[in-house]
């Protein structure tokens, strides 16, 4: 059996072989605090406390202490279910000229492949007990993982930019000329920081009950938006037709794709605590479902806001496209109650921003050794800096912040989600090159793929996505050709082609031991 390698037993559950080789995955806290050398003492001390000790390192089968796959239909339902994601829909009509049903077919149709998509990498977590950044290692190799790292700390911090600024906005719209923006901004910054200091347990805890109220306001921002009455052909006159209605369809559906597959980075961080043996096609079902409710029912309460016609809720969204004005005034007829929902409101953006703290502490982590050598809060910190700073500086630009980010977010995370698939499900699977993965081996460069074809793959895909993309300040050729005046942003869609390019150049065997048939070794029973 290879060294290093973790195998299932149906009948003993999972085992390791690997005697001579020690794994710090393994280790327990105060293994993991000693790493650090003089600071052990305050780290022991620190994590027994509560603070989360492990970072990128793999989670084993004997300390997995969930049991509970419901988490994530929760998690999800919480992370989503908040006032950062009306402006997706807002976008639909206030960017794109969309009427409301064309914007909120676009949203059924292209998050329902964004939700596959993500649920699909969720599966992962439980099966192998690594966060989402080192399953990359496996297909496209340590460096190549470390490309994806950068993408998606890139990512995170983008998303919790966008977060801060909102929540900062409802905060300064409750009382104009007494809450700075910049406060709000600050103020929304910190509470996020918090349970992603303290790690995965908090961090479940948190979104295990956040939706709870948030839900319940978004039903009150329905029943109020349509006594201010929904106007659906409010967008008719300013809809373009033929090939540029095409484009603009694609273009906001690349958006709502990007909505959707931001998670994909970081949707195996949250399942490693669940057993080996946890089904998979639970975990996508909770996942899909956690992803794609949420979302469509919030998106569409912004699509359809966006239709009121009242003078007073035109002048609250204003031509800078302000979400939260918009939302105060819908609130505004329950006066001092509408005020509170609207500081609940604002504050449900921590739920969804702490997903992208905590999990940028673990890509920082990924990043390499050196890094993952430094404790995680560490990094969760150093992430909290970055994207409050940059909210304070962006806090005026929100809508294009927004609509460039998400467009261009998709580009990256498509052909990614391609290549893991690709190599799980034809690499790793059972009558497969592979025929499994090398659990113990996931820190060990020379036992990992060299990676050229993961990042190969990558390249051409970036290079589909040059010759595709339609943004305000570039359009490829591709994109000019298949929309009218500002062309179609088709990123995405040709990166899916480019990461399919990882079958069609090759898949390097490198130094990877192949998984013998007989020895029952991939994740557990259910794959």
């Amino acid at each position: 059996m290879p060294n290093g390698q973790e195998c299932y037993d149906k009948e003993k559950g999972p085992t390791s072989t690997d005697t001579d080789v020690a794994e710090p995955e393994a280790a327990p806290d105060q293994l993991i605090a000693e790493r650090f050398g003089v600071l052990a003492p305050f780290l022991s001390k620190l994590f027994e406390s509560g603070v989360e000790a492990r970072g990128v390192e793999r989670v084993p089968e004997n300390q997995r202490e969930t049991k509970n796959a419901w988490n994530n239909l929760l998690m999800w339902w919480s992370v989503n279910t908040v006032l950062t994601t009306i402006p997706i829909g807002v976008l639909g009509q206030y960017i794109f000229t969309l009427t409301l049903p064309h914007t909120i077919t676009t949203i059924l149709c292209f998050g329902a492949l964004g939700g596959v998509a993500t649920a699909f990498i969720a599966t992962l977590g439980p099966h192998t007990g690594l966060r989402t950044m080192i399953i990359a290692r496996y297909s496209s190799g340590y460096f190549g993982g470390t490309i994806y790292s950068v993408l998606n700390i890139l990512t995170q911090l983008g998303f919790s930019t966008t977060a801060v600024i909102l929540g900062g906005q409802t905060l300064a719209s409750i009382h104009a000329n007494t809450l700075p923006l910049v406060v709000g901004i600050i103020l929304i910054g910190m509470c996020c920081l918090i349970p992603c200091f303290i790690g995965y347990d908090m961090v479940h805890i948190y979104e295990r009950y956040a939706w709870v109220v948030t839900f319940f306001i978004m039903c009150c921002l329905w029943g109020l938006g349509a006594h201010a009455g929904f106007d659906v052909n409010a967008q008719k006159p300013l809809e373009d037709t033929g090939r540029a209605l095409s484009s603009d369809i694609l273009s906001f559906g690349g958006i709502v794709f990007g909505s959707f597959t931001g998670w994909a980075p970081v949707a195996a961080d949250y399942n490693v605590h669940l057993p080996s043996d946890t089904s998979a096609w639970r975990v996508f079902t909770l996942t899909f479902w956690g992803l794609y409710i949420p979302i469509c029912f919030t998106a569409m309460l912004g699509a359809a806001l966006v239709t009121i016609t009242d003078p007073a809720y035109v002048a609250a969204f204003g031509e800078d496209g302000s979400t939260g004005g918009l939302v105060a005034q819908v609130l505004a007829p329950w006066a001092g109650g509408g005020k509170f929902l609207l500081v609940l409101l604002a504050f449900s953006v921590i739920a969804n921003n702490i997903p992208n703290t905590y999990s940028t502490g673990l890509s920082i982590q990924a990043l390499g050794r050196p890094f993952a050598m430094i404790p995680r809060f560490f990094w969760v910190f150093i992430a909290f800096l970055i994207y409050t700073v940059a909210g304070v500086a962006g806090r005026e630009h929100f809508s294009a912040i927004l609509s460039n980010f998400l467009s261009i977010l998709s580009y990256w995370t498509a052909f990614f989600i391609v290549i893991v698939a690709e190599e799980h499900f034809l690499f790793r699977r059972p009558g497969g090159v592979l025929g499994g993965y090398n659990l113990g081996d996931w820190d060990r460069p020379s036992r990992l793929p060299l990676g050229i074809a993961g990042i190969l793959a990558a390249c051409f895909g970036v290079a589909g996505a040059a010759v595709g993309m339609s943004q305000v300040w570039y359009t490829g050729p591709i994109g000019k050709l298949a929309g009218a005046t500002y062309g179609a942003d088709l990123g995405f869609e040709i990166l899916f082609l480019g990461g399919s390019v990882y079958l069609g150049i090759f898949r390097e065997r490198s130094s990877e031991p192949q998984l013998r048939r007989n020895d029952k070794c991939r994740f557990g029973p259910d794959n």
